[in-house]
């Protein structure tokens, strides 16, 4: 399915047109899903006659287990998908249960096609098909139990897996339901979709914060994560990296030392013809520590390639080339003509705005266990992108991506950086190679250095007012590495307007936005040297992270130089006309809803301190939040920022579990606050110089400032809320200091040694 803009993720409901929800009992239990049927087998009625996509099961104890296709890497999603499952199947919480999907296609998002957890998508692609999935199950159910009973099932009331008659005070429970074996109802596409689902004043179960189902496992010890996976002779391999990002080759190998250390196996030196690594060496031992040992003791000679001496300054004045040639790239967005409107308007302003390279570091180092079985390869990990990654696991191996099985686990944190599958190929060829099981984990420095980091980009854009101080046009140029192009699946990009051929939007999402402006222009530059000298991944926000802080900036200072106030001038383009309609008009609620929240514009504050404003449509314009961020700052004389307090507003539409929403709006702030002011990796003679957290410093809990988050649920359909908040920070933040000190800032992160040149400019 794809949007105006050729995206896939246009529609939130499920395509069903091939498929037949089915509901049929078995000794097992009652289980129900999507299955690809021909039209003959549709009054099939028992799961051993199919083999279902299934979302839940109920047990003959009245247990329902829900199977979730998608990562859960702390948002609780596995939780989330259960509980939209239950207020439509009207079960009891207590007898809810999750477990992790394996990467069998029948676990594909309904919307996607895919195994893929990103983009904020999960809840908003999901909540209709689970929806629909728990009232199908709920109607078997209550059918089953009228024919039992022997009344009409219109008479029936359920409540808390147990179904009533309240003339004749009989009832059943779903236990008792499931046991009897009598459940036979199947639904045609058709019927499925027509299924009456409740509104929101019929919710019991959504818009309320039940105990996390995920939890006690995470707390007891139980919950299992990839890097708890243990198989009986298993043994271990730590990687051994060249000195540059990418495009090494390994020239010789030594490991006479490593053969001194108890418990060497093998040192492999990886064949990766899927392109996810390149110069590396796996060390194979009977323990992590050995392994480790023998990885230090290795002497390897490398050839270090083609971009040996690739550096930041290297990428991004390649960035600026590229973007100073007229026929470099493609249009994203060509509304009106934005040329002639610039070379006509009463003022022109221009800024260039740059972000830096930035590192996922989820806290659980990436791991994979690599397990053959006969034909059949066993991966143990935490994924967020099941599909590719297994067909890149099956690529390393040689096989074909049918005879992969990967074993999903909880994860450690992901933000994007699990999406890839770098790790399951050592694991994978040192397997193959010494014949046994083979767990790889690595370093904090592994990880660091060859993350598939956020790129560095670079932006330049224009804007054009009339004698009226009103924006007529603004063009907007973004330079980076197209980290969704790397992965060479065609629908994941998006036709250019202008016709030159798929660009990847996910560098360009957010330049979008929803301001009425009659010329404008995005154009999404590939820059191939640091496509191809540091392969970049999705992290936590993707393109918003970067397009907004340009764009929210530009705004800021656009309405300084016509004398405006930033927040009112903002509010006056989200005027809703044409395309922005509808849109454009939530986000202004949700600026207003932040603007009262903190104050703004009310508050007298001393000097030094200032407030500034964004608001954002992240991640995409067809599944956008609306978010808004006030930030409040003080700003020393030596420039040094501190934030005093962030206040973030985000219409989610529909909120699944409140408290599980404002943590991840919580979260999501504190991130981008992260990447505005602490984080930062450079490049070097074709190398990550950041090594560890003493040289990369994310945010501490010491430099969290006050959060105040006021959530708009106002029922229209599910939103995401894991990565908006992240890319509306760090304009406030931006906007904030100016209005503090008139500094203005165009390069992410924020420093004091660059607020105080700006201040001094």
């Amino acid at each position: 399915m794809k949007n105006a803009a050729g995206e896939r993720i246009a529609s939130h409901s499920p395509d069903l047109s091939r498929r037949s929800f089915l509901v049929g009992t078995a000794a097992t239990g009652l289980v129900l899903g999507y299955a690809g049927l021909a039209d003959s087998a549709l009054a099939a009625t028992t799961p051993s006659a199919f083999e279902p996509t299934v979302w839940y099961s109920i047990a003959p104890d009245g247990l329902v287990t829900v199977t979730c296709g998608k990562a859960d890497m702390g948002q609780h999603i596995a939780s989330t998908m259960a509980q939209i499952i239950c207020e439509e199947l009207g079960a009891a919480w207590k007898d809810m249960r999750v477990q992790l999907a394996s990467n069998d296609p029948k676990f594909n998002d309904p919307v996607l096609g895919a195994q893929i957890t990103g983009g904020s998508w999960s809840t908003m692609m999901n909540f209709d098909a689970m929806s629909r999935a728990g009232a199908a199950g709920r109607i078997a159910l209550t059918e089953a139990a009228a024919t039992a009973m022997g009344v009409p099932a219109k008479e029936l009331v359920v409540r808390d897996g147990v179904v009533m008659h309240p003339k004749t005070k009989k009832q059943m429970s779903y236990a008792e339901i499931v046991k009897s074996g009598k459940i036979t109802k199947s639904f045609t596409p058709d019927e499925l979709k027509a299924i009456t689902l409740k509104t929101p004043d019929q919710y019991t179960m959504i818009g309320v914060s039940v105990p996390q189902l995920d939890i006690p496992s995470k707390t007891n010890g139980t919950a299992k994560y990839g890097i708890d996976t243990m198989l009986p002779g298993m043994v271990y391999g730590k990687v051994v990296t060249p000195p540059v990002r990418f495009g090494a080759t390994v020239k010789s190998v030594d490991d006479s030392e490593a053969k001194k250390v108890p418990g060497f196996i093998k040192a492999v030196t990886l064949d990766d013809k899927t392109g996810s690594t390149s110069g590396w060496v796996v060390a194979v031992a009977n323990t992590y520590a050995n392994a480790r040992k023998a990885a230090d003791a290795l002497k390897i000679s490398y050839d270090n390639g083609p971009y040996a001496n690739v550096s930041t300054a290297s990428i991004l004045a390649e960035a600026k080339t590229l973007q100073a040639q007229d026929d470099s790239g493609q249009f994203f967005v060509k509304d009106g003509d934005a040329t002639a409107a610039l070379s006509g308007a009463a003022k022109v302003l221009e800024a260039e705005y740059t972000t830096s390279i930035n590192i996922h570091a989820p806290l659980e180092p990436m791991n994979a266990t690599a397990e053959f079985k006969g034909d059949i390869l066993h991966i143990y990990s935490g994924n967020q992108f099941a599909t590719r990654s297994g067909a890149i696991a099956a690529g390393a191996a040689g096989i074909d991506p049918k005879y992969v099985v990967m074993h999903q686990a909880w994860l450690g944190g992901g933000f994007g950086r699990r999406l890839d599958a770098d790790m399951m190929v050592p694991a994978v060829q040192a397997a193959k190679a010494v014949g046994k099981p083979v767990k790889v984990i690595y370093s904090r420095e592994n990880d660091m250095t060859m993350d598939y980091s956020r790129p560095l980009t670079y932006q330049k854009v224009k804007a054009g007012l009339d004698s009226d101080g009103k924006l007529i046009a603004l063009s907007h140029d973004v330079v980076s590495a197209w980290p969704t192009a790397r992965w060479g699946i065609p629908d994941f990009l998006t036709p250019s307007v202008d016709k030159k051929g798929p660009l990847d939007s996910f560098t360009v999402n957010g330049a979008d936005f929803f301001y009425t402006v009659p010329n404008h222009h995005v154009r999404a530059i590939k820059n191939e040297l640091a496509h191809n000298a540091t392969p970049s991944g999705q992290l936590r926000s993707v393109a918003p992270g970067w397009t907004f802080w340009a764009v929210e900036s530009m705004i800021d200072e656009i309405a300084a130089a016509s004398g405006q106030d930033p927040a009112q001038f903002r509010i006056a383009l989200l005027d809703g006309k044409g395309k922005n309609d509808g849109g454009a008009q939530r986000l202004c609620n949700t600026l207003l809803a932040a603007m009262g929240l903190s104050g703004y514009g009310a508050k007298k504050l001393p000097k030094g301190e200032g407030m500034g404003v964004a608001c954002v449509s992240s991640q995409e314009r067809a599944t956008a939040s609306w978010t808004a961020c006030v930030a409040h700052v003080a700003v020393a004389d030596n420039g040094a920022v501190t934030v005093k307090k962030l206040t973030v507003a985000t219409d989610v539409g529909t909120q699944v579990h409140p408290d599980n929403i404002r943590a991840q709006v919580e979260g999501a702030a504190l991130w981008g606050l992260s990447l505005a002011m602490y984080e930062k990796a450079t490049l070097k003679d074709g190398g990550i110089e950041q090594t560890n957290f003493d040289s990369y410093t994310p945010l501490r809990m010491s430099q969290v400032p006050e959060v105040a988050i006021a959530v708009i649920a106002n029922g229209e359909k599910a939103t995401g809320v894991g990565e908006p908040a992240v890319t509306v920070v760090a304009p406030a933040l931006g906007n904030a200091i100016y209005n503090a000190c008139g500094a203005r800032l165009r390069s992410l992160p924020i420093t004091a040694e660059a607020v105080k040149a700006a201040m001094k400019a």
